[in-house]
């Protein structure tokens, strides 16, 4: 939302009820303090007259606030706006997260997005209070905050590795933020946590927030059943892959634990930390308001009702789905929509597991990487394949039809050649109509590869199999869903989750489990 979208009294009720719900939608800046907090700290109620709101921490640097150190308002899960909406302000804030302007600075970030850099500040500082500048910095600081109190990093690992240019920059920076040297911050934390932090032995252990709920058991299903050997790993609870970033690779592994994802990261470069941890948080779609969320479904629902029991393998049937407790009412759910991790990959995966089981597209996706993805140390032995290497050999790897493999490989060529651009700035309107121009990309794959890789939380999947069975299972006309907008992503992934849950018959006699024509 923007500074103009605020309603005063809303926020005020928010901070008064110390609503967590609302931490990182909007700050709290306080007047005679001079500091901005999070909706939730646990503070003193500030008086009405001494407060006023914001959309982002970076306008609350602009206007001369300093961060809180009590309840730490940039440790806060994202906004969940930047996803919802699909405007300018909203894909550059995607983008900045991402290192786009740490990469290229403010003409790499307008010229991705298309827009000139004075049209780009200006709406830029009308939407969220500051301009791209104040916004990337006030990334930087977040990141660096984080590093400095969870970690023993020497601090001039850390500027850089929080992208700022020089240490000086990073020292005047913390201080104009936080009000306290780097050194001060980190005595701060260990006196208030103890000195427990972890030798990093070229590792970092990171606790990545989530808003609760969240239903653990899908996105466990989801990313242990679409391990790709030599290139995923998942084990205990425990998922592990490498992916390429800006400046080399990471190796990361992944463990959901109660109101936080444990992250722990092996960086190739530092200054890949901010991305990455971005990159992690849209693909586990951390930044979602699954109350808001869950309560629209259910709304929508008009007392229909998800019914998690059931027979079979598929994702567990113990996490809460739409509740039967009739119109406007959920138990607890908090179903995420994965993202991704890597644009291009996940366009060619999908294509790899047109038509054929999930079990399947693992496989021939694990051929395809021990053929031509770069070898690498570590517990995941393989990158995916560029898409040069896939346009180039391509075709003598993959197996299959041999129009899919040509689509594949034309597909990895428009890539490779810039003809086709997948990222997380696009609109959903250009990336789907680009997606459908390629051949072997029918409106299913164009609709599931824009859902992901934008977070796009409203596309319904209508013409997926599994999904109208879970729909004909609970009585859910998909023809007439505009009352689940602008959660239809959501929909989707309930639909899918309980169909997966209740084998059987498909309307012909065919299994759910056979009628998957892609990987979820």
């Amino acid at each position: 939302m923007s500074a103009n979208d605020l309603d005063f009294e809303s926020c005020y009720r928010a901070v008064a009820t110390r609503d967590a719900r609302f931490d990182g939608q909007f700050f709290t800046a306080v007047r005679t303090t001079g500091i901005y907090c999070r909706p939730s700290c646990p503070a003193i109620t500030p008086k009405r007259v001494n407060v006023t709101f914001l959309p982002t921490a970076a306008a609350a640097q602009q206007s001369g606030f300093r961060a809180c150190r009590r309840c730490l308002p940039d440790a806060a899960p994202g906004s969940p706006l930047w996803n919802t909406r699909a405007d300018l302000a909203a894909r550059a804030m995607r983008l900045i997260a991402d290192g786009v302007i740490e990469r290229g600075g403010v003409p790499a970030l307008a010229d991705t997005l298309g827009y000139s850099q004075r049209q780009l500040t200006r709406v830029l500082t009308s939407e969220l209070g500051a301009g791209p500048l104040a916004l990337a910095r006030a990334h930087r600081a977040h990141t660096a905050r984080l590093l400095i109190q969870t970690t023993r990093l020497p601090m001039s690992d850390i500027a850089f590795a929080a992208g700022f240019a020089s240490i000086r920059q990073f020292n005047d920076t913390v201080r104009e933020v936080f009000a306290v040297s780097p050194t001060t911050l980190r005595e701060e934390s260990r006196r208030r946590n103890g000195d427990t932090l972890p030798s990093t032995n070229g590792l970092l252990t990171l606790r990545l927030p989530y808003r609760e709920p969240l239903d653990k058991s899908w996105l466990e299903w989801f990313l242990a059943s679409h391990t790709a050997p030599g290139l995923e790993l998942w084990e205990d609870g425990v998922f592990t892959r490498s992916l390429r970033t800006p400046h080399g690779h990471t190796t990361i592994r992944l463990s959901i634990q109660p109101g936080h994802v444990r992250a722990t990261l092996s960086l190739h470069d530092m200054r890949d930390l901010a991305p990455t941890v971005a990159r992690l948080r849209h693909f586990l779609d951390l930044d979602a308001d699954p109350i808001g969320i869950d309560e629209a479904l259910a709304a929508g629902m008009a007392g229909a009702a998800l019914n998690p029991s059931g027979n079979g393998s598929g994702p567990a049937r113990d996490g809460a789905a739409l509740g039967p407790a009739g119109p406007g009412t959920i138990l607890p759910s908090g179903i995420r929509v994965p993202g991704c991790l890597d644009g291009p990959e996940l366009l060619l995966r999908t294509m790899i597991g047109q038509q054929i089981s999930i079990a399947a597209a693992n496989t021939h996706t694990s051929r395809l990487v021990q053929a031509l993805g770069e070898a690498i140390p570590g517990p995941v032995p393989h990158l995916f394949p560029t898409p040069e290497a896939i346009a180039e050999r391509g075709a003598e790897v993959l197996s299959g039809p041999i129009r899919r493999t040509e689509a594949i490989v034309a597909a990895a060529r428009a890539i490779a050649t810039g003809d086709l651009v997948l990222h997380a700035g696009r609109t959903a309107a250009d990336l789907r109509r680009d997606l459908l121009a390629l051949d072997g990309v029918g409106p299913w794959t164009a609709d599931y590869v824009t859902m992901r890789l934008l977070a796009d939380p409203d596309t319904l999947l209508h013409t997926d199999l599994v999904v109208r069975r879970g729909a004909a299972l609970i009585g859910i006309d998909l023809t007439e869903t505009a009352r689940f907008a602008p959660w239809r992503s959501y929909l989707t992934m309930h639909l899918w989750k309980h169909a997966l849950a209740n084998p059987g018959p498909a309307g012909n006699g065919v299994t759910t489990a056979r009628k998957a024509r892609t990987p979820l």
